[in-house]
């Protein structure tokens, strides 16, 4: 199963919404939290609506709408999505409503719009589409769900265009909730020096990401994904291994055919050993890159990294931000994403220049 990456949009904590502009300015963090850099939404939405819509909601909205508009799509033939905590913020209103109220007199809209599948809901009612939407809730392996069932729609039946995106938000009260068993940082460290930390703990994040997956070659496209993979929690590092070479030899390629390797190292000193036993082992002779500095660690993050690595297949380049070492390729055919959270949901993601 393989499918071109027609159109992008995505939300982030860099400067990356509606712009084709690659990392040229990154914006660098001193904090322990990254937050997106949100675009106006009354350019996508109606003012009225967007005030009852929480700030995940609205992202997703903007980020698809301009995915969409990128692809010269106007309807997709499915809508899938992926997300690990859906709308945050409102299921806490809720629930503190529920508190606040003592269990009366509740307003709907926040439980209404705090489950899981409402920004692929909003998404569909904005353009009246009544085609096939799905919301996959993995946790670490969301967005790859999301990115496999799209493959086999496209695969599987007559859809030509199919919208998939990944989206997670962080709120103060996860933030805090969260910190306390250990996911973050307790100090606030550059973010563009997070591959060098040497503690527990990661740099939250949040962001939302879409992608228009076609079956149809065209000189829009931005990359080729060949191949998505999920391993849940592998015994050791040459389990991961034998996976990646059994997805590389699936593809017939091999580990030097693989120009560049996208790492979700996010400076956590407890699960970022993996990423350089893959480096100096598998693949040794390709370009290694890696993206959480950029958009923080959340469980849908590998969107972010998909965009990061579609972009450098377009646009043959690899900004100096998100290098590690030197470039070791004149030309980028195949790019090969590795991330995992936690150390229990790990992924794949193959991509070729198209």
């Amino acid at each position: 199963m393989e499918a071109y990456i027609r159109g992008i949009g995505i939300v982030s904590a860099q400067k990356t919404f509606n712009t084709h502009d690659f990392l040229s300015e990154p914006i660098e963090y001193n904090t322990n939290s990254m937050h997106c850099i949100e675009p106006v939404y009354t350019e996508f939405l109606n003012p009225v609506l967007a005030r009852r819509m929480g700030r995940i909601i609205k992202m997703g909205i903007a980020a698809s709408s301009v995915c969409l508009k990128d692809a010269g799509v106007e309807m997709p033939d499915a809508i899938i999505t992926g997300t690990a905590f859906g709308c945050h913020e409102d299921t806490e209103k809720f629930l503190l409503s529920i508190l606040d109220n003592d269990e009366q007199f509740l307003t709907p809209t926040s439980f209404m719009q705090s489950t899981h599948n409402t920004v692929s809901s909003q998404i569909a009612l904005q353009l009246k589409c009544m085609n096939y939407n799905f919301t996959y809730v993995h946790k670490g392996f969301s967005f790859e769900s999301a990115l496999l069932d799209g493959l086999m729609t496209l695969a599987e039946t007559d859809a030509q265009n199919v919208l998939v995106g990944g989206h997670d938000e962080i709120t103060d009260k996860h933030f805090a909730i969260s910190k306390r068993v250990g996911c973050w940082k307790e100090e606030s460290i550059p973010s563009m020096d997070i591959i060098n930390s040497k503690t527990n703990g990661s740099v939250s994040g949040e962001g939302a990401a879409f992608f228009v997956l076609s079956n149809e070659e065209s000189e829009k496209n931005y990359a080729k994904l060949i191949g998505v993979n999920m391993i849940f929690e592998p015994e050791n590092e040459k389990e991961v291994e034998t996976k990646i070479i059994a997805l590389l030899k699936e593809k017939n390629l091999s580990p030097s055919d693989i120009d560049c390797v996208m790492y979700g190292i996010s400076g956590d000193v407890r699960f970022d050993p993996i990423y350089y036993n893959l480096m100096n082992s598998l693949f040794q002779e390709s370009t290694s890159v890696y993206f959480k500095h950029l958009s923080g660690e959340y469980q849908t993050s590998g969107s972010f990294a998909l965009w990061e690595a579609a972009m450098i297949l377009k646009t043959q380049t690899v900004p100096g931000s998100i290098l590690i070492g030197k470039n070791k390729k004149e030309r980028i055919k195949n790019v090969l994403i590795y991330n995992t959270y936690m150390n229990t949901y790990h992924t794949v993601s193959l991509l070729s220049q198209c």
